[in-house]
């Protein structure tokens, strides 16, 4: 696990999500439980979406060819750093889209009486997905600690989810395999959709978080304390160099980030060489730090505050 990277992390996720949506779907058809299928599918949506996700890890990362790179290159000269959080606002929205429908499928089904289904093969399905759902979060919980993966995180959020969703079905079949035979059997084909509308109700707000981090990216709002942090840096230098003053433009776009420094110059400086002005920038990108890969950094120096505003 200490050799996987963003890429075989997503890669082993996709593979894992695919064979369990399809053995969802089938199991579920199999015992006719609404529950599995809505499981099946919602991990087939994750794993569609999970494998946009590798395709644009990829791109930022220039995990490429050269001449594949060249070329995109040439299309994207701002990057793809704006990719990511397109990709993670729409996975959240489709898994939340999918759960508010099988919620209303769920309710639909409890007015219409219910519906009968194989407690025993679903219960079996919900043990072993359950099992491969707690591993999978747990491996890739693990390996996001050292690579520090929007994505990742997304993905183990989508794990965790599963697992939770796996093991309500869990405790219900084995609660409507108990009650068979007993004076609570009436009960037992409103086990199914009732355990769906539950797991759909837990679901829907889960995704909310990332897809309002994903606009605030979208919209390139200014996150407060990556400006306060630029203003810091850029009024030390300020006040080393006698600056009269600065203007910082920032926003986060999924893990680049843009930031763009003016410095106001006292008219009549003395003139410096174009090196000591490079030096100066290469001060105040060290002094921001973080990926030099993720960040897009502009420093000007002007006499005239309306090339800054």
């Amino acid at each position: 696990m200490t050799q996987m990277t963003e890429q075989g992390v997503l890669k082993l996720s996709i593979a894992m999500t695919f064979v369990v949506a399809l053995t969802g779907i089938g199991f579920g058809v199999a015992s006719g439980s609404a529950s599995i299928i809505f499981d099946g599918i919602y991990s087939l949506t994750d794993a569609t979406m999970t494998s946009v996700a590798l395709l644009v890890s990829t791109l930022i990362t220039a995990r490429l060819s050269e001449r594949r790179q060249a070329r995109l290159v040439q299309r994207f000269t701002m990057g793809f750093w704006h990719l990511e959080p397109m990709v993670l606002g729409l996975t959240g929205v489709l898994l939340s889209g999918a759960a508010i429908y099988a919620l209303v499928t769920a309710v639909g089904s409890l007015l219409a009486g219910g519906r009968h289904l194989d407690f025993g093969q679903a219960t079996v399905y919900a043990a072993v997905v359950l099992v491969v759902a707690v591993g999978m979060a747990i491996h890739n919980a693990r390996a996001n600690r050292r690579i520090g993966s929007g994505f990742v995180a997304l993905d183990v959020k989508g794990w965790t989810i599963s697992a939770a969703l796996t093991g309500a079905l869990l405790v219900a079949f084995v609660f409507g395999s108990a009650i068979q035979g007993t004076a609570l059997q009436p009960l037992s084909p409103y086990v199914d959709p009732a355990v769906l509308a539950l797991v759909c109700l837990v679901v829907i707000p889960l995704p909310i978080p990332t897809i309002r981090q994903a606009l605030a990216d979208i919209l390139l709002i200014t996150p407060p304390d990556m400006l306060a942090d630029i203003d810091r840096i850029a009024m030390d230098t300020c006040d080393r160099y006698g600056f009269l003053g600065h203007r910082a433009y920032v926003a986060r776009v999924g893990r680049g980030r843009q930031i763009e420094l003016y410095f106001i110059v006292p008219t009549g400086w003395p003139p410096m060489h174009l090196e000591e002005w490079d030096a100066i920038r290469d001060e105040i990108g060290a002094a921001i730090g973080g990926d030099p890969d993720n960040r897009w950094l502009t420093i000007a120096f002007t006499t005239d505050p309306e090339w800054a505003d």
